[in-house]
């Protein structure tokens, strides 16, 4: 069954008030359908069928919901439902809507918790924004040193229903120092009256609180892990962060970087929920400083125009000798900024790169030129000359802008990504006209 067929059968059952069959459908259903579910449902069925969904379901499906629809969502709740979804939530999904909520709206949620979970609440808010502690949760399997094996599966065993994940088993010493992580199955394994200090290995991977989101992404990728403690500085854990939570960051930071990319500014909802002046605003900005930029793309011609007038035939080549100098930094820019962003280079490899570059973008600064210059030689063969060195250069150049200027920005402590496409798009037209016309003039002598 699909979700468009499971919403038409729940609509005669919302309208009859058949709740107990409406829980039954849905039981057996994903959260994250159910989330997507509930959008498609007109506004009066979207709230009924939330309220009929069991707590614990409720939860998980209000955790699915992108922030501006669970923001419409808690303006239809009472504060008897509200509290209760929010004190069933994990704590780091309860501490990612809270960031993504207004702040009005958050300082009422916050009064719903209890005093335990306001202090959880409060100290992952404190953590800095895109830090891992904002990720973490403190909901993790702890046993002690000296457990013996039988002692720490019955703990699991006891507060299973406690815990994000009992995958990992985290084996901590008195002074909450963490002593390692031991995969569940080799718990199992192993001889229930063995001593879980038998069983310690090392070394351990672990994360600071004040790490970038991003080094929890690397770190899993890298160790093939789905789980990561976190520490702070004297090795005491802190929490642990679940792969759910890092692929939600590897989405989150995709979408971001091909933002910057296009260019659009940071939008915080999705493209069918942004309103008309969100969506201005993301994109004017960047709009009007290339319309800026262009302009002395524009100078650039207008201080030739009397090579342009001398040889009207430079007219044609002009837009695919400057494009072909954009596409070429645009290539280059966007192999170096997906590089840096998995780590594959660092900034110390830029000279290596650069040196690399020259010899690539010649290349095909030549093999593009001979395809102009065939061009030429049907359109105008005087040109010949001109429109190949210029290819050579315009592609050279722009190639080098789009390799180089990634370093740059993360020299200067910039998102590299900002190196988007249209900006290396401008900075070789402005450069290509130039060189156009400057190799015209003196291979034709105007």
């Amino acid at each position: 069954m699909t979700r468009s067929e499971l919403l038409d059968e729940l609509r005669p059952l919302v309208k009859a008030r058949r709740w107990k069959e409406i829980q039954s459908r849905v039981s057996e259903w994903p959260a994250a359908e159910l989330a997507d579910l509930l959008m498609e449902a007109e506004s009066l069925n979207r709230i009924l069928l939330f309220r009929a969904f069991p707590r614990e379901l409720a939860s998980e499906v209000f955790s699915e919901l992108s922030g501006e629809a669970r923001n419409r969502l808690l303006k239809d709740l009472t504060d008897e439902e509200t509290k209760a979804i929010i004190r069933e939530m994990e704590p780091d999904d309860r501490t990612q809507m809270l960031e993504e909520l207004p702040g009005e709206v958050v300082q009422r949620l916050l009064n719903f918790l209890s005093g335990e979970e306001l202090r959880e609440a409060r100290a992952l808010l404190g953590y800095p924004e895109d830090s891992v502690g904002r990720l973490m949760t403190p909901d993790y399997v702890m046993v002690r040193p000296e457990w013996t094996v039988g002692r720490a599966l019955e703990h699991v065993r006891d507060r299973e229903g406690d815990y994000e994940t009992v995958n990992v088993v985290y084996v901590v010493g008195r002074e909450g120092v963490l002593k390692d992580a031991i995969g569940l199955r080799r718990l199992l394994m192993a001889d229930e009256e063995s001593r879980i200090e038998t069983l310690v290995r090392g070394p351990l991977i672990t994360l600071r609180a004040g790490d970038d989101q991003e080094d929890a992404v690397r770190a899993m990728q890298r160790y093939d892990l789905a789980v990561l403690p976190v520490v702070n500085d004297k090795g005491m854990l802190l929490g642990i962060i679940t792969a759910d939570d890092v692929l939600d960051v590897v989405e989150e930071e995709t979408t971001e970087d091909f933002h910057k990319m296009a260019p659009v500014g940071l939008m915080k909802s999705s493209l069918l929920e942004a309103g008309i002046y969100m969506l201005w605003r993301a994109r004017v900005g960047w709009l009007l400083v290339l319309v800026f930029m262009n302009i002395f793309s524009g100078a650039g011609i207008a201080y030739f125009e009397d090579t342009l007038a001398a040889t009207i035939a430079l007219a044609f080549f002009l837009p695919l000798l400057i494009d072909s100098g954009g596409n070429a930094g645009s290539q280059a820019a966007t192999l170096m900024v997906r590089s840096l962003a998995t780590g594959e280079i660092k900034l110390r490899n830029w000279l290596q790169l650069v040196g690399k570059e020259i010899f690539v973008s010649t290349l095909l600064g030549v093999t593009m030129a001979a395809g102009v210059m065939a061009i030429a030689s049907f359109r105008a063969p005087e040109i010949i000359p001109v429109v190949g060195i210029t290819m050579v250069l315009v592609v050279t150049v722009g190639s080098l802008i789009g390799t180089a200027l990634p370093f740059l920005l993360t020299r200067l402590k910039l998102d590299p990504a900002t190196a988007s496409a249209p900006l290396i798009t401008s900075l070789a037209d402005i450069v290509g006209v130039l060189i156009y016309f400057s190799v015209a003039r003196m291979v034709l002598g105007i």
